[in-house]
């Protein structure tokens, strides 16, 4: 089977094509721009292919003719079937260049398309992706996929453009054709992968910022607006590669959305909830008020002195644009009847955004969310400073690596999955800082004087390092070297990863280097057990993991107090990120498989949890602050130090036992084989 595809390195058009690919015996022809030839090698990178079986064909859709002759006559009538996508989707665009792509493109496509029919005129088959949009920004009532021109108004580019172009198919494609309509389409439901800030996604800024600086607890009042028809993109790719190989469903339409889709506020509510942010528990029924009073009343807020500017300075202010606020009150029911037909018997049905909403959230945060607001006096002291961050390519240790890259740190990412690490490197570059990856797992005293050594090789030097991997409350397990998991890789691991980085600590600058302990509050019930360290003898795990922590603690003091008798220009200090949404909560119970546990642990991320980037300042404040103090705690000064911004607090009574920390010193010493060559504290070094 011999496919033509158009728009095939955009968002949709990367799915469409790993879809048809994935098809036995199929050959994918791709037009691309000569322009767009490295794009062209991106995607074959990206789907692992070569081109024998996706080859590209130079062209241009706003070219008469697209293609040159020897393409045209090499393609004549051994195309099976031909996929346009390619179109502007920007909300911004201008008449004229909308007009350009996605009217003059798409005439184009459609003569291209019968020039290259075999004899009969059966093939190829011409599959257009419209969108919903063709029913208009202002209609009222029920719009099937049956329906088309129903005078509604097609003002803006987009819905002009997206309605004249399916006219165009409709009226002048003389082959058999089939038109897509997607709704909002957002990231693949198992991925969250998404390439821009489109539709549902301008909202998402917007949630973030209430999430940061609104109590979770302060219930909010919003609209109900009308439905939003969304889908997800692999949902929509299957569904189309699904109906066009289906037999009998030539000249038709088909919406691919979400049945019943959610209204405006019940998709906010739903990204709100992703978020972790307060909720949203009364919705005003703006649907249900009357249309033409709806018109009247934005026809007398244009007669407001200035009105124009103020829409526009509220749509920047708050960062969605005016097309996509007017959106919000949609007063079109969408019906996919033709879809539900042709996928009946198919298996293939498009998820509900609550089942998959968390999976966007986490995408657009990590990859997506690269707008990182950052002081300028940070930029100014952490400008070209070498910084470690265990625990990097997830939670507080990536949100941390994100910020202090953005300030101009050379951030060197320590994690322990080599690709998951690769790919937050990418986003952190991608933000325009420097980062560099060393795969590592903290619980193997090898792996780590071997990435040690690599990062000293690679960069001489090490201004600040940052003790933040850990695992929580998991079922006993042993380290590589044999010791229990949870005091090897959080107490253990960072011991040896310090003392074998000691004498790379940038100690001759101005300002001193800096190590940063990243402890909990359930370091609070902590006691270390020097008789049952491993905890051999009873094992409880969140008895094992206060005791690591109660260990960060110590060791954090502790190297305080040698680095002060060594008159050393060094500072140690412990934080603790609060009650931060890190998913570091979820791994004893996915371990365990205990259901009971992973539901309460969701419950207390959703009801208490502050975001992981909130959960991260305490550990920026103290690798950065100019006044940040050796020896010193800080945690958020919030409630009951779960959330908010962070301040100096006391740590629990037995964190500051001199006694038990120089034991708990000499024991990791023995236990590692890692030896610093600091001296033991004096009396007046005391923390």
């Amino acid at each position: 089977m011999n496919y033509l595809v158009t728009g095939a390195t955009g968002f949709l058009g990367r799915f469409l094509v790993e879809k048809l690919l994935a098809r036995r015996s199929a050959t994918v022809y791709v037009l691309m721009r000569r322009a767009s030839a490295d794009r062209y090698e991106g995607l074959c990178e990206r789907l692992g292919v070569g081109e024998d079986r996706l080859i590209p064909v130079w062209g241009d859709i706003t070219r008469k003719g697209v293609i040159d002759a020897a393409a045209r006559k090499h393609l004549s009538g051994h195309i099976d079937h031909v996929f346009h996508l390619a179109a502007v989707y920007d909300m911004g665009m201008s008449d004229a260049q909308a007009d350009k792509v996605n009217n003059e493109g798409t005439a184009n496509i459609v003569a291209l398309a019968s020039e290259l029919a075999n004899e009969s005129g059966s093939k190829p088959c011409f599959h257009h992706v419209s969108s919903v949009a063709v029913a208009g920004a202002d209609y009222e009532g029920v719009f099937t996929d049956e329906m088309f021109d129903e005078g509604q108004h097609v003002r803006h580019p987009y819905y002009r453009t997206k309605f004249q172009s399916e006219a165009i198919v409709r009226e002048h494609c003389k082959l058999p054709w089939r038109v897509y309509r997607p709704g909002m389409v957002v990231g693949h439901s198992e991925t969250g992968e998404m390439d821009k800030i489109d539709g549902p996604y301008y909202f998402f800024k917007p949630i973030k910022r209430i999430r940061d600086n609104v109590p979770k607890w302060l219930p909010l009042l919003g609209i109900e607006g009308g439905q939003m028809p969304i889908a997800p993109v692999d949902y929509v790719v299957d569904a189309m590669v699904y109906i066009a190989h289906r037999k009998g469903f030539d000249r038709r339409a088909f919406l691919l959305i979400q049945d019943e889709p959610p209204t405006a506020g019940e998709l906010l509510r739903t990204l709100m909830r992703a978020a972790h942010g307060p909720d949203i528990v009364r919705r005003l029924p703006t649907q249900r008020w009357p249309a033409n009073i709806e018109q009247q009343f934005k026809r007398l807020a244009s007669n407001i002195p200035m009105a124009e500017w103020l829409e526009k300075r509220i749509s920047q202010r708050i960062g969605v644009p005016l097309s996509i606020l007017g959106y919000v009150n949609n007063r079109a029911v969408f019906d996919d009847v033709n879809t539900r037909a042709a996928l009946k018997g198919s298996g293939i049905h498009c998820p509900r955004l609550e089942d998959y909403a968390g999976t966007l959230w986490q995408y657009w945060e990590m990859h997506m969310d690269c707008d990182v607001q950052v002081p300028e006096k940070l930029l100014r002291r952490m400008q070209g400073k070498v910084v470690i961050i265990t625990g990097a390519s997830s939670g507080i240790g990536f949100m941390a690596s994100k910020k202090l890259a953005r300030a101009g740190a050379r951030v060197c990412m320590v994690a322990r999955t080599p690709s998951k690490l690769e790919e937050t490197r990418k986003v952190v570059e991608k933000m325009g800082g420097q980062a560099f990856a060393y795969p590592c797992d903290l619980n193997d005293i090898k792996a780590i004087d071997e990435c040690t050594k690599a990062i000293i090789a690679d960069h001489h030097h090490v201004d600040v390092l940052i003790n933040n991997a850990g695992v929580m409350a998991i079922p006993r397990s042993e380290t590589a070297d044999g010791f229990e998991t949870q005091f090897g890789v959080n107490h253990l691991g960072h011991f040896a990863l310090t003392g074998l980085l000691l004498e790379s600590l940038a100690t001759d600058g101005e300002e001193p280097a800096r190590v940063v302990s990243v402890s909990s509050g359930v370091h609070e019930s902590g006691e270390i057990d020097f008789d049952d360290l491993q905890h051999e003898e009873s094992y409880d795990k969140w008895e094992a993991y206060a005791q690591s922590k109660l260990a960060n603690v110590l060791f954090a003091y502790e190297l305080e107090r040698r680095f002060l008798t060594a008159d050393m220009n060094a500072q140690s200090m412990a934080v603790h990120p609060g009650y931060a949404n890190t998913q570091l909560q979820m791994r004893g119970p996915e371990q365990s498989g205990s259901r009971v546990r992973m539901a309460a642990m969701k419950l207390m991320n959703t009801v208490v949890a502050q975001s992981a980037e909130m959960g991260a300042l305490p550990t920026l404040y103290a690798a950065t602050a100019p006044d940040a103090e050796g020896g010193a705690y800080y945690g958020p000064g919030g409630f009951q130090n779960m959330r908010g911004t962070p301040e100096q607090q006391a740590s629990s009574d037995r964190s500051y036992d001199e006694e038990t920390a120089r034991r708990l010193w000499r024991v990791s010493e023995e236990l590692t084989g890692v030896t610093y060559d600091l001296p033991e504290p004096k009396e007046e070094a005391a923390v």
